[in-house]
Order: C-alpha cells, then structure tokens, then sequence
C-alpha cells in the first residue's frame, strides 16, 4: 500500500484506536517561580564573582521554530527568541528584547518569570516589511539604549549565547565601544550538572513519555506497517499527553541492524531490526532519552550476538550508578561485555574504533561507494550508492552524556577519560551502541537519575531488552 494514499492514513489511525499503556501518566505542573528566583541569585553571585556588572542572554530562532539555545528557557521560562537582560544589582530588574525574527508565534508561550518590562524590536527588512535595516542591529541598538539607561555603558558586561549570537554580538561591541564584554556561558553551564528535586519530576515525565511513545510504536509495529506509522505512533502517544516535540526522534529500519534514520517509507518484513532511538522528547523544556530494539522474526547469530553484548553492557553499567562512583568506571563495565564479546579489545575512548571516525591520519575518512539493495526506496525513484558508516564499531566512543533541556549542550560525557564522581541530582542516559555495515547493529539504553543511596531507572516502564515481533 502507498503510505500517502487515503487508505493508508486510516490505517495510522487505526492502529492505536485499542492502544492503553500499562501505567497512568501524571504530568507534573510548571515549576514554581521560587525556584526560578533561586537560579536568579545564583547567577548573580556567579555574575559578581566574575567582575561583570550585568549579564545579556541572547538567543535566537532555528529551523522549526525552536530557540537556538535553552538559556533563556532556564532563567526566566521564555520558551521562545530574545534577549535577557541582568543587571548583577539585585534591586534591578529584568528586562526582555524579543520579537526580533520573522518566525514570530503569536501568541508567545507562556510569560517570563520575574521579566517586568518587554520590548518588541520587530521582524523588518525589504523582503518581509518593505522597511529598511536589520533586525539583529535593531536588537542590538535597542539592548544598547537599556544598558545606557541603566548607568552600564562604560561597564564590564557577560555575554551567554550560541553560534547565532555572533552577528549581535558584533552589533552590540559597536553600539557600546567603552564597554568591556566577556563571554561567560559557563556560569549557566555549570548550573546545568545537578538537578533540584523539581527538575527531577519534569525529568521522570519526558521519560514516561518516551515509554508510553515506546509501548505505541511496539502495539502497531507489524509487517507490512511502514517506518512512518510506527513514528506516527510514537509521536501521536506522547504529543497527546504533553510532549512538546516530536522531531527529535529517529527510527532505523532495515535488514542488517542500523541504529539511526529517519522514516522513509521502509515497510516493515520478516527479519528486519528496527531501532527507536529516542533522543530528544520535551516536557516543559526538559528532555529524556532512551533507546530501543525490535527484532521482526528471526535474525542472524551475528545480530543476536551484537544485541545480547550491548544489552549486557548497559546492565553491568547500571550497577555501579551511585554517587561517589567514577563515571570512568562505569563506562567501562558496559565495554567490558564488548571485549567478552569479541567486538572491542579495550574501553578507552582514544583507541576504540567507531562509525564517525576520521581516517587513521586524522584526516577526512571516504565512504565507500557500493549500490545497496533496497526496494522501498527504489520504488520513490532512487537508489542507495554509499555504505554507511565508513567504520565498525559504536557510534560513539563513550557510553552515554548527560541529559539536560532542549537545545542546551551536554554538561559531561559517561567515557573512559572522564575520572568525575557521579553525584545525587546528576540525570544522564547510557546507551551501548555497535553497528556493522550490512551484517548488524544496535543501540539500547536507559535513562538514569543518580539518587542519595543509587539510582532511579527513568526509562523502566518498558524492558532494555530487544522487543520481539512473532512472523
């Protein structure tokens, strides 16, 4: 069946009208202005510290929609573009510049904490407005005029932003040429490795999202579905209950074991491995992370062999999980199945092979070029002439990161050169990944909260292990 034709989008909905998932979410409710007050005066002592005088917070708007980064997210719950004003004198307050792009969302969602005034810049160019100038200078001479207005145009500032800050940034040097800018992203960045208690709830509810999205995508994964019902599936189960994104999510499909993609068309037949791998489903701008296996049929004693090693290794990670352990050393105990496996000879980051790997010199590494046999994409117009990856081995060379809010950066990394102790508050995912070109792969793994006396495993509502699909 064509996965575009009338027929096919009932069977979508079809398929989940008799779905349940077997436990009861309970979303927990925003959190509370009190705790954005304590990050507040956090900052601010970071910000003296530092000698800065006032901190400026830009970000900006991205593909789909979304905010480049999640600082502003963090400090004030701005879930869209703008620029945050923050004098370190705590009698001043904060101020807002947004409104600046032409992907404006009206109405925005939701409203600052602890901001009291917004100021509209405005989207404006020939194309868009008929108006001339740009908005980003626009922006930066009005965050210019605000500073002034505060006593703070000859002082030290801190910038935090992204890439996409850059042209603001040089804006803003030239509207206050007597001011003195740092970048200091790390005063938000270190922030991010601990999480309060209330964190923690929008934490569990991302991962309970991924796992009732899980257990829809296992309830209509069938043969003859296609890659994009069982991603409509997933998306359409945890969308409803509170989720804020779906385009983070990635499914593989194929016969040998690819552990990521996107939905294609591939339909879905007797001995095809199938990988969720979910990485980056939001509640309130808070993300989990998870990956799953599904075997259709029977499958090779290679891909058994990869399945139970990475399966394994997640479970001997798991067990070292409490604070005070060296991350190093749980990275290890998942490699150590690889090694009792055959697959690797050593879990240090440096030697290990992976699928991202440059070539032995450092330099660029060719892919090869070979047709690659596959109808559902044959049958669009088009056909597979590179074998992907170039390398065997895990995707990454390291068992997993930290897990924080949309858009923001990995606080830490779960691999063998990171001699840290894991912490009380610390959420991460370990997820054990191998991928052979055309002969097997997989990537699975867990979502952890490092509590007082161990842990708590965020993604237990549905089993490590490789889902199986009777033929």
């Amino acid at each position: 069946m064509n996965m575009h034709s009338p027929g096919a989008l009932r069977r979508i909905e079809n398929l989940l009208a008799d779905f349940e998932p077997n436990f009861d979410f309970v979303a927990p409710p925003p959190l509370p202005e009190a705790e954005y007050e304590d990050r507040l005066r956090r900052i601010r002592r970071e910000a003296v510290i530092a000698g800065h005088d006032a901190l400026v917070i830009h970000t900006d708007m991205v593909g789909w929609f979304h905010t480049s980064n999640a600082y502003l997210r963090y400090v004030c719950d701005w879930m869209r573009e703008g620029v945050l004003i923050i004098p370190t004198d705590s009698d001043k307050p904060l101020t807002l510049v947004s409104f600046f792009t032409q992907s404006v969302i009206l109405p925005p969602g939701g409203e600052p904490v602890l901001v009291e005034d917004i100021w509209q810049v405005g989207a404006i160019g020939r194309e868009y407005a008929d108006r001339p100038g740009s908005s980003t200078t626009l922006t930066a001479e009005a965050t210019a005029h605000l500073l002034d207005k505060l006593g703070l145009s000859k002082s030290q500032i801190g910038l935090l932003g992204d890439r996409t800050s850059r042209d603001f940034w040089s804006d803003l040097d030239e509207a206050m040429p007597k001011a003195k800018f740092v970048r200091d992203n790390a005063i938000i960045d270190r922030m991010q490795k601990i999480r309060s208690p209330r964190e923690v709830e929008m934490f569990q509810a991302a991962a309970q999202l991924i796992s009732i999205g899980t257990q829809a995508a296992y309830h209509v994964t069938r043969l003859g579905v296609t890659d994009a019902e069982i991603y409509a599936a997933f998306t359409f189960a945890q969308l409803a209950r509170g989720g804020e994104t779906g385009d983070g999510y990635q499914i593989g499909i194929n016969e040998y074991g690819t552990h990521c993609g996107k939905p294609y068309g591939h339909v879905v037949r007797p001995g095809d491995i199938i990988n969720l791998y979910i990485s980056n489903v939001t509640y309130r701008g808070y993300t989990a992370q998870t990956a799953r296996m599904i075997a259709v049929g029977d499958i090779t004693e290679r891909q058994e062999k990869v399945l139970a090693a990475c399966t394994l290794g997640v479970k001997r990670a798991e067990k070292l999980i409490k604070p005070g352990a060296l991350i190093s050393e749980v990275n290890n105990a998942a490699f150590s199945s690889y090694i009792e496996h055959g697959l690797l000879t050593s879990p240090h980051a440096r030697t290990m092979p992976y699928n991202w790997s440059p070539a032995d010199d450092g330099g660029a590494r060719l892919v090869p070029r070979q047709y690659v046999p596959d109808a559902d994409w044959e049958a669009q117009g088009r056909k597979l002439m590179h074998v992907y990856p170039a390398t065997h081995g895990p995707h990454n060379p390291n068992l997993g990161h930290s897990v924080g809010m949309a858009g923001a950066q990995n606080s830490f990394n779960v691999s063998s050169h990171n001699f840290d102790r894991l912490e009380e508050g610390m959420v991460f995912v370990l997820h054990t990944q191998w991928l052979e070109a055309q002969s097997a792969g997989c990537n699975i793994g867990d979502c952890y909260l490092v509590t007082k006396d161990g842990f708590e495993n965020l993604s237990r509502h549905t089993p490590l292990e490789t889902h199986r699909v009777a033929v």
